[in-house]
């Protein structure tokens, strides 16, 4: 077999280490119990200080290491992966190069490093110093830190945390590899600093940066580590600003300085991992290259059909194991994509996971409350590590030598297929006989018309998107209600309060449009999970969404529908309380599928079609209770976006499908609003315009307004509302400071059109931040209205 080692890159050159037989290409980082998270956020408050957090944070490395090494990689040989991160890989990769943009300049210390207090403060900010802009990873729910590059950006090896966390795992018995974003990658996700020359392109400082990696491999090898691996997932997609042969000319630079020009064993050997997709034309720039390794997405991606010149000399790792979703996999299908992966000439296989499993839950073995047989259904980290080693020894020993695996996996996949609910006749007859004009509302003008006469609102209404502050008192509520220490009616009793409390504090702001906060929401998919048939959610399997902000996705894994009413009581109870509109406030088919772990048995588009239907039914019974403003939020519609242009048309097909079916059949008097967060959005103009919403906010604070030209230019002739309040911040921003924003956006936008909002929800802010920030919306809002006559 091709995986023996007299034909690895070892082999032939015995300076390169062999590439380890099965590895994962990261691991929750947050702990199984979100221990970081606690501890991050209790440091920021001022209860713990930076040793006690390091030392948290030191406890949860050597945990993780140790558990991968009980689950079967060995501690010897570099299949351990160092993906720690305190918020984010890609802010750990600026603060390693020394990418701080210039107003945080006087956090670094004489030497040019950030400690550990101002790498949290270029993440969230601080006074009038705005946060790196923040959006989506790739297809994931996983939101990054845009790092900011301008032609004098001065790039140096800053820090040398990575060669610590190394150090301080082979202290324990582990040899792992370090996990870095790859500088094409790097340069790729940022964004030109502000007073950049017009049309800059930060891969143009690639020559200046390659010196600084080189500096971290050297340091690295030093300390003994003889593998690393650097992320590549920006390889994988043709939806960027650069063109491609611009990218794979910045990838065969790169790693003729980073594998050729630095050799062993003033180096380690190179992985380039390249999840999320297919690598297509970059595998053989990578095969022509000195890297020892490569990873292959064979989940989102394909394996090449011909051998690839150059991959004699390489180690191809085949990723067969789904690291961004939760499903068991069938071992014996991932292990004939495997053998097949050996006939392409490359000089050794080893087995992967498809990405980083940071997108997946612990451990299966932690959620007690699943049904037992959705629960034989699932693999979450851990069961995908021993899914890997158990391929990787059928690999090397043949199928016999893991038959019972093999079996007890095709078995859990047949059980799913024939469960009850999995599929419901009546659901799909009920998709199978949409019409076209289930999709469609009356004409914009017509509905606008009626719209203005049924609310009399002002110009530039102000709102905010939907959830308030979950405050301790809710979350005591709600915990004491779980353990059947408060009863159902003292629980709703409580709810009903909080409602009270948050419409009166939106009347004494002055916000014309109110909410009713969504205190008896755990989460904003979660909450509509429990209600909906289809669906199950765990106790512990959460996520990280960004920094200290943890999500627990739900699992999809039937066919959905609609038992009875889900938020129209609480809406009515809201409304009955001011005279000004209330918003309902429903989450979409596209964010509900892509902030689950969805099912992966039938196309995307039905399980979409599925949920609008379901959500068509909430809207009717909302508007029926009197319910003038519908919101239905879809956050998540850039964010499934596929990487490569040729898949995107389908997918813009269904997903606005989806969303124009639940929200079609309210008369032209009842105004639909849909909220858009933390994605470039510039690529889905059409997208969103197809909505056909009649308002829609979106982020807009931390970019400043750069979403509105696009807007503008597309010719987008219904409301909409930028926002003006980062609430991913715990900055209050002032009312200069909002002012000026508006006035950005009047620029752009016409101001009969224009609502005026935060970026998102308020559910993670205090109500300290919370008040005077929107009182200054507010206020900024009088102050521009006034300008307008």
């Amino acid at each position: 077999m091709t995986t023996e080692l007299q034909h690895s890159p070892a082999a032939q050159n015995p300076a390169i280490p062999a590439f380890p037989a099965a590895t994962v290409l990261g691991y929750p980082r947050i702990g199984r119990r979100r221990e970081l998270k606690r501890a991050v956020e209790a440091y920021w408050a001022g209860r713990t200080d930076v040793h006690e957090l390091e030392a948290t944070a030191a406890d949860l490395r050597r945990t993780t290491v140790a558990r991968l090494v009980d689950l079967g990689l060995p501690a010897d040989d570099a299949s351990v992966p160092s993906s720690f991160s305190y918020y984010d890989q890609v802010l750990d990769a600026a603060t390693t190069v020394g990418a701080v943009p210039e107003r945080f300049a006087h956090l670094l210390s004489d030497a040019g490093e950030l400690d550990l207090a101002g790498y949290f403060t270029v993440a969230r900010g601080v006074g009038d110093l705005p946060p790196l802009e923040m959006t989506k990873w790739f297809d994931t729910n996983y939101h990054y830190l845009v790092p900011e590059i301008g032609p004098g950006t001065a790039f140096r090896l800053a820090s040398d945390r990575p060669v610590r966390e190394f150090r301080e795992a082979l202290e324990a018995g582990v040899t792992t590899r370090p996990v870095i974003v790859g500088p094409v990658t790097f340069l790729l996700l940022s964004k030109a600093a502000d007073g950049a020359p017009s049309g800059f392109s930060p891969l143009s400082r690639l020559a200046d940066l390659l010196p600084v990696y080189a500096d971290l491999l050297r340091a690295l090898a030093a300390a003994g580590a003889p593998w690393v691996q650097l992320d590549e997932p920006a390889l994988v997609t043709d939806n960027l600003d650069v063109p491609r042969d611009e990218v794979l000319a910045a990838l065969r630079t790169a790693y003729a300085t980073l594998a050729t020009d630095l050799r062993s064993p003033d180096r380690p050997a190179v992985l380039v991992a390249a999840p999320f997709g297919d690598l297509g034309d970059a595998l053989p720039v990578l095969a022509d290259s000195d890297v020892e390794a490569v990873a292959l997405d064979l989940v989102r991606g394909t394996a090449p059909t011909e051998p690839v010149p150059g991959l004699g000399s390489t180690t191809l790792v085949g990723g067969v194991v789904d690291g961004h979703n939760v499903w068991r996999a069938d071992l014996s299908a991932r292990l004939e994509v495997l053998e097949r992966l050996e006939g392409l000439g490359a000089a050794a296989v080893s087995v992967g996971t498809s990405t980083s499993l940071q997108h997946v839950p612990h451990d299966v073995a932690d959620e007690p409350d699943l049904d037992p047989g959705l629960a034989g259904w699932l693999a979450f980290a851990d069961q995908k590590v021993t899914e890997v080693v158990t391929l990787a020894t059928g690999l090397r020993e043949g199928r016999e030598a893991v038959h019972a695996e093999l079996l007890a996996a095709s078995d859990a996949v047949a059980s799913r297929a024939s469960a009850v609910g999995v599929e419901v006749a009546a659901v799909r007859e009920r998709t199978a006989a949409l019409r076209t004009t289930d999709f469609h509302r009356a004409p914009a003008q017509e509905r606008r018309a009626a719209q203005e006469a049924r609310l009399g609102l002002p110009a530039l209404p102000t709102t905010t998107i939907g959830s308030f502050p979950q405050t301790v008192e809710i979350r005591r509520a709600r915990a004491a209600h779980a353990k059947g220490d408060l009863s159902l009616e003292a629980y709703e009793d409580a709810m009903r309060a909080e409602i009270a409390r948050v419409v009166a504090l939106q009347e004494e702001i002055g916000l014309d449009v109110l909410v009713h906060g969504e205190a008896e929401r755990n989460d904003m998919v979660q909450y509509f999970a429990e209600l909906l048939d289809g669906f199950a959610v765990t106790r512990n399997g959460w996520v990280q969404s960004y920094g200290s902000r943890c999500t627990r996705p739900s699992i999809l894994w039937g066919d959905v529908s609609r038992p009875a009413p889900m938020t129209v009581r609480w809406a009515e109870h809201a409304q009955s309380l001011t005279e000004k509109p209330v918003k309902g406030m429903l989450t979409g088919p596209v964010t509900i599928m892509a902030w689950s772990f969805v099912r992966d048995d039938v196309p995307l588009g039905e399980t979409a079609r599925q949920i609008g239907l379901a959500l068509r039914d909430e809207i009717t019974d909302l508007e029926a209770a009197g319910i003038a403003i519908i919101q239905v939020d879809e956050p998540a519609l850039r964010e499934l976006l596929p990487l490569r242009r040729a898949d995107q048309a389908e997918y813009l097909d269904w997903s606005v499908g989806s969303f124009t079916l639940a929200t079609a059949g309210v008369r032209p008097d009842t105004q639909i609003h849909t909220h858009l967060c933390y994605s470039e959005f510039g690529e889905v103009i059409g997208a969103i315009d197809a909505l056909d919403a009649d308002v829609t906010s979106i982020e807009a604070a931390r970019s400043r307004m750069e979403i509105l030209p696009d807007l503008a230019g597309s010719g987008f002739s219904r409301g909409v509302g930028p926002g003006v309040y980062d609430i991913h911040s715990p900055r209050v921003p002032s009312q200069t400071e909002v002012t000026e924003l508006l006035e950005l956006a009047v620029k752009s936008v016409d101001p009969r059109l224009l609502w005026v909002n935060p970026d998102c929800g308020l559910k993670t802010r205090g109500y300290d931040e919370t008040v005077p920030s929107l009182e200054h919306l507010v206020a900024a809002a009088a102050a521009v209205r006034e300008t307008l006559g």
